[in-house]
């Protein structure tokens, strides 16, 4: 995944899903290095799920990307 430009935005975007909200919502997750879209859509999942409104926005922002990068 890392050859596509949108690449870039999904790993910010997923890292950032783990800083604000890893004990609230991720809890049950392990971050990886160089997540994929399938691995970023599992988050976006999880933060729908389990977080509060402002982890449901990023959750939107993440399946966009990753709807982008296909």
């Amino acid at each position: 995944m890392s050859t596509h430009p949108n690449q870039p935005d999904l790993a910010r975007l997923y890292e950032r899903a783990f800083k604000e909200f890893g004990t609230m919502a991720l809890w049950s997750s392990r971050p990886v290095s160089d997540p994929t879209p399938a691995d970023a859509l599992a988050i976006a999942h999880s933060l729908r799920v389990e977080g509060n409104l402002e982890a449901r926005r990023l959750a939107e922002q993440i399946e966009q990307a990753c709807h982008a990068a296909v």
